[in-house]
């Protein structure tokens, strides 16, 4: 029910901060508190999560930079990547099939009215659809009276919350490179995919060492090959992004223009080898368990860090000593475990592969490949015949 700028002005006298964010799957608002305001604070927070005012003004004020933001993205390569690859991978009627960015696209956002803003608070924003996480110096005994007074009479409206689509989307039968064309460009951004399965699957902390060997770290093969040892690129990795439905498994490599078709060659040659004559060793297992499990005490060093693992036990549907847990999940890896999560996960004979870089310099190089149909497309992610 406050503007922008009384929120402002209340959270700053409260010494309280008040943040916004959304994932694929969530979205969440964030209060940090002092523990002598905590009850206004709440009080502030509830206001903002139950009463939004959404002023129109406030709208427009945004609008304007959104699409500044999105204009800033496309002319940024590994944004521009972003942009385009999900689309590609999920399809548009996919609840991933959107800007991994986070900023949407220059039609939604010209196009989205305070209606459009009220009606996802409507369907989303609401106690049955809802989890409060409070981590701090406080007991149950002590927050559960305060969220009752500020969140007690919060009431889920009539209708059912909707449901996302994230129906199973197959691979495709082949693999495909497109090429988004920046003239002179004196580098070449290489950014790779295929679905993979979710985060919340049994095996995800095999699946993440595997990744851990072949690109998750700096010692992992894609950069020893490509930095270390070739000189190509500053920083080549893999990664898999978290997702309650199929998640994106992805090749990254920012690499000299003149070594494109041949930093695809390696990075495709990795993934097959792995796979293949040179699956993971005893030493790289005892690598990268030792990287994640000697570094377990560190990452949940703070308030945040707690919340977020209480936040993703939920999202992912985990126990709730997922974390007391996890070195003997480690520990309980071995090389059959490892390569088990590769050929379940790893498909390099059905990436797509988006590359943007100088057309000229590199187009032939990627025909000559054989290993996709070559395409091109806009900086908007829009086909060019």
């Amino acid at each position: 029910s406050r503007s922008a700028l009384d929120i402002s002005a209340e959270a700053e006298s409260l010494g309280a901060e008040i943040t916004t964010e959304s994932d694929l799957d969530t979205s969440r608002v964030a209060l940090s508190a002092l523990t002598e305001n905590l009850e206004p604070s709440i009080a502030l927070f509830a206001d903002i999560v139950q009463n939004p005012a959404f002023p129109a003004d406030e709208l427009e004020r945004q609008r304007v930079r959104w699409l500044a933001a999105i204009e800033r993205e496309k002319n940024e390569p590994v944004s521009m990547a972003l942009r385009t690859l999900p689309p590609l991978l999920y399809g548009s009627d996919h609840a991933y099939g959107i800007p991994f960015t986070g900023s949407g696209t220059e039609d939604s956002i010209r196009a989205l009215t305070r209606d459009d803003l009220a009606g996802f608070h409507g369907d989303w924003i609401r106690p049955d659809n809802a989890t409060l996480f409070v981590v701090g110096d406080t007991s149950m005994e002590a927050i559960l009276p305060v969220l009752e007074r500020n969140f007690g009479s919060w009431r889920a409206p009539a209708h059912e919350v909707p449901a996302k689509p994230l129906g199973e989307v197959p691979l495709p039968a082949a693999s495909r490179v497109l090429v988004i064309d920046k003239p002179g460009a004196p580098q070449s951004l290489i950014l790779a995919a295929h679905l993979a399965p979710p985060t919340g699957v049994d095996n995800n902390v095999a699946i993440g060492l595997m990744n851990d060997v072949i690109g998750g770290e700096y010692l992992a093969r894609v950069n020893q090959n490509l930095r270390l040892d070739k000189h190509w690129s500053y920083g080549a990795y893999t990664f898999l992004q978290d997702a309650r439905g199929q998640r994106p498994f992805m090749v990254y490599a920012p690499v000299q223009a003149d070594r494109t078709a041949d930093a695809v060659a390696e990075l495709r040659g990795e993934l097959d080898r792995f796979l293949g004559a040179e699956p993971a060793t005893p030493d790289e297992l005892t690598r990268v368990y030792r990287s994640n499990a000697h570094s377990l005490p560190g990452r949940f060093e703070t308030a945040g860090d707690v919340l977020a693992m209480l936040q993703a036990n939920v999202r992912f549907g985990r126990p709730d000593d997922y974390a007391t847990t996890l070195k003997q999940r480690y520990e309980a890896v071995g090389l059959e475990n490892l390569q088990g999560a590769a050929e379940q996960v790893l498909k390099p004979d059905r990436l797509t592969w988006v590359i943007i870089g100088d057309r000229a310099e590199i187009e032939q190089g990627l025909r000559e490949l054989g290993i996709g149909e070559v395409g091109f497309l806009d900086p908007d992610g829009n086909a060019l015949h």
